[in-house]
């Protein structure tokens, strides 16, 4: 009886089927033989190597808050409340009360009168809050000095402030009917034989909050996919790929906190549920020193010197983090190079005190430090704001969002308490033990080891509640500037 053995795809030929008798030595004429591969291509191993490129370096950008010195501190409820401290010398802030001209003599103001029990009756934020008391001396138009000689009431909500010029002359420059003035209270003088004052003024403190951010994300593998071995070493001698992707979703979960941190806002569009967060950014469009000019570009160090009159308004620290895109980098480069600033990093005098009074620490970390008006600036290009897929990934984020930063290198002294604390403080919730900083659990239904479900995948699952506090936000720079 013959047999019939059907090769696959030839339906009823009487022919053998691959890789029983036939074999690839009948595929060339052994005549033209060059090479044995010619004979044995498809049994030769690939030449595979197993170490993964990094065609874009570390591409992980949680470098900012670390090296910031952001301390991170346990919260224990759904926000974090914070103070700080209001100016002492106020100005009083008020509208003129009919047209005044030049020489007059007496000046009379319009301003608001707030309750008793409001809380922001010494805040600096209130235009026109009631600071000025009788005998107060006024600095009016920068130069004439006038007394205050009556605090009245006009109305239940308003108060009318007159004063004197203490000089026969009166106002050197006329003011007009209901302009604004911001008066400096430079002094004050009585006559021989009189009371006390008749009010007092009482300290303030402004009552900041922020809200936490709950970030989430999470990595899947069947399996299947969890036995497979690839080509590339993902680590350790591992050729698993999942462990590569796995390490991944970390790493953007990681950067997706840090980013959450500093460009997050708080929340007032109705449609959301939570409150939101208030990121780095948003506190220095909110209360920073911000300048539109990247320092450089102009003419050498007017930009920076600018910025450094204010800083001395502020009272800012002597000694700075500057953290910049490529173009700010290369424009300070460029400032630099005109031998006015003072290079530290060349062994002469500056502020290290952020780097153990090391420069040479300093230079090991990537930071250029330079010293201008008194300030030691420590300048590291920040890969965030370089990152095409972020930051760099319009050339207007620069100018509408951060060509760089300034950080101040200090600790910031509460006022209600005392305590001192770091310009940046990381918060995260917290309580007897349990910490949602860096929560991270796999569920799996058998695969790897994890039998708390039934499907056949292995779930990675990462959540971290948390936010950022930025403190004495005044005494921080965000430059702004074209791309």
């Amino acid at each position: 009886m013959a047999i019939t053995i059907n090769q696959q795809g030839t339906a009823g030929a009487k022919t053998n089927p691959k890789g029983l008798t036939n074999n690839l030595f009948n595929l060339n004429d052994p005549v033209k033989y060059t090479s044995l591969f010619d004979f044995i291509d498809e049994v030769n191993a690939p030449d595979v190597r197993a170490n993964l490129v990094k065609t874009f370096g570390n591409q992980g950008i949680t470098e900012f808050l670390q090296l910031t010195g952001a301390v991170k501190n346990a919260g224990t409820a759904d926000e974090v409340t914070y103070w700080e401290e209001a100016r002492l010398h106020q100005p009083q802030k008020a509208v003129v009360n009919g047209t005044t001209a030049a020489a007059a003599t007496t000046l009379n103001l319009d301003g608001m009168k707030l309750a008793a029990t409001d809380a922001g009756a010494q805040n600096e934020d209130d235009a026109n809050a009631l600071v000025a008391r009788v005998g107060d001396i006024l600095l009016v138009g920068g130069q004439d000095r006038f007394v205050v000689t009556a605090v009245g009431t006009s109305s239940e909500d308003a108060v009318t402030i007159t004063a004197k010029s203490l000089l026969s002359g009166g106002l050197t420059t006329g003011l007009a009917d209901d302009a604004a003035v911001t008066l400096p209270i430079v002094g004050n003088m009585f006559d021989q034989g009189t009371d006390q004052p008749s009010r007092f003024l009482q300290s303030n403190v402004v009552k900041r909050t922020n809200s936490y951010a709950i970030v989430k994300d999470l990595y899947e593998v069947s399996g299947s996919q969890a036995t497979n071995i690839g080509y590339i070493d993902v680590g350790g001698g591992d050729y698993r790929w999942y462990i590569k992707s796995e390490k991944d979703t970390r790493q953007r979960f990681m950067d997706k906190r840090e980013l959450t941190l500093l460009l997050g806002q708080k929340a007032t569009n109705t449609a959301h549920s939570f409150d939101g967060t208030e990121g780095y950014f948003a506190a220095l469009e909110d209360r920073g020193l911000v300048t539109s000019d990247i320092f450089g570009t102009n003419t050498g160090f007017e930009d920076i010197d600018a910025v450094i009159k204010e800083m001395d308004k502020n009272g800012c620290p002597p000694e700075y983090a500057m953290y910049v895109n490529t173009d700010q980098s290369l424009a300070l480069d460029d400032m630099l190079s005109k031998g006015i600033a003072t290079q530290v990093t060349a062994g002469l005098a500056g502020q290290f005190g952020a780097f153990g009074n090391s420069a040479d620490m300093a230079v090991q970390l990537g930071f250029k430090s330079f010293t201008r008006g008194g300030y030691t600036f420590h300048k590291k290009t920040w890969k965030l704001l370089n990152d095409p897929t972020l930051m760099a990934a319009d050339s207007a984020i620069a100018t509408n969002l951060a060509a760089g930063v300034c950080i101040p290198l200090t600790t910031v002294a509460d006022p209600k308490s005392g305590n001192r604390a770091p310009a940046l403080e990381m918060n995260y919730k917290a309580s007897n033990g349990y910490s949602r900083e860096m929560e991270h659990w796999v569920t799996g239904g058998g695969v790897l080891g994890f039998t708390n479900d039934t499907k056949d995948t292995a779930r990675f699952h990462y959540r971290s509640e948390c936010n950022l506090v930025t403190r004495a936000a005044n005494q921080h720079i965000l430059i702004k500037g074209a791309s």
